[in-house]
């Protein structure tokens, strides 16, 4: 079992068992056919993730870890809200016609700021910081800007990440407003742990602690009796990843400069529904 799915499982038991139930509330998602999409939720909830001790995916079933690399690079390399510039297709429904989610995720990590240091985008600024300033408490990017929400066809879940050197290890907090545990329970985790990875290489450091910070973990009602199944499964090893040791620039990481190996895993569940 890897330490992750013992997170996992630990924090869906910890829902079911504990969580306080949205039903007859105001919500704002619906099902498909119009209802309401009601959860149980904990406020609060804190995961912490050593990269020293193994990569966090879960092996309860298959996280698509060059996928989400492929995301998060979309995100904070590429800069972008378009999703042409995605291989998957986990954004269309928030896309106009022309492909954009509008002001949201990588748009905000591209956007100029002046420094008294001159004209950087946040991206840059933490790359800037981790080489100049490493042991500076102010290394942090954040892409809830409330002057642009309504431009964004989706509000940022994952919105804000401080990075923090200790000795010859960076870690970094990721914060998220909002977790839909099934659909992207250890998904965010492995695309914040593989930005990580590739942060660190750059700027001279090894990777260390990811904690994950999620004001709203939830669970569907309707992904109640899944999740149940779910983490009765057997588990097994975490999976060996590793990086590219020979790119020492952000921009120039790929998602074939991962390599993963030994990743054995319970069967994917497809068609999950999702609420609106």
């Amino acid at each position: 079992m890897s330490k992750a799915d013992d997170i996992f499982i630990a924090m869906c038991n910890s829902i079911i068992n504990e969580g306080i139930s949205t039903e007859g509330e105001k919500v704002r998602p619906k099902w498909p056919d119009g209802s309401y999409a009601y959860t149980i939720k904990k406020f609060g909830v804190v995961n912490r993730y050593n990269l020293q001790e193994e990569f966090p995916a879960i092996t309860l079933r298959k996280t698509y870890i060059k996928s989400a690399v492929d995301e998060i690079l979309w995100i904070w390399q590429k800069k972008s809200n378009n999703i042409h510039d995605l291989k998957s297709h986990i954004w269309d429904e928030w896309a106009d016609e022309n492909g954009s989610i509008g002001k949201a995720y990588g748009y905000q990590l591209g956007v100029k700021h002046h420094y008294k240091e001159g004209d950087m985008d946040q991206v840059d600024r933490v790359l800037f910081d981790l080489k100049e300033n490493p042991y500076s408490r102010r290394i942090m990017t954040n892409i809830y800007v409330h002057q642009d929400l309504s431009e964004m066809n989706l509000y940022p879940c994952a919105y804000s990440v401080t990075f923090n050197v200790t000795g010859e290890y960076l870690n970094a907090i990721l914060n998220q407003r909002s977790q839909d545990v099934l659909a992207a329970g250890n998904w965010n985790v492995v695309q914040y742990a593989a930005l990580l990875m590739m942060i660190a290489q750059v700027t001279g450091f090894k990777p260390g602690e990811l904690v994950h910070v999620i004001s709203d973990a939830h669970i569907y009602d309707k992904h109640i009796p899944i999740v149940k199944e779910l983490i009765k499964r057997e588990t097994y090893p975490a999976p060996k990843v590793t990086l590219n040791p020979d790119v020492k620039d952000f921009y120039k990481f790929t998602v074939d400069d991962f390599t993963v190996e030994d990743y054995k895993t319970g069967e994917q569940i497809k068609d999950i529904p999702i609420a609106i």
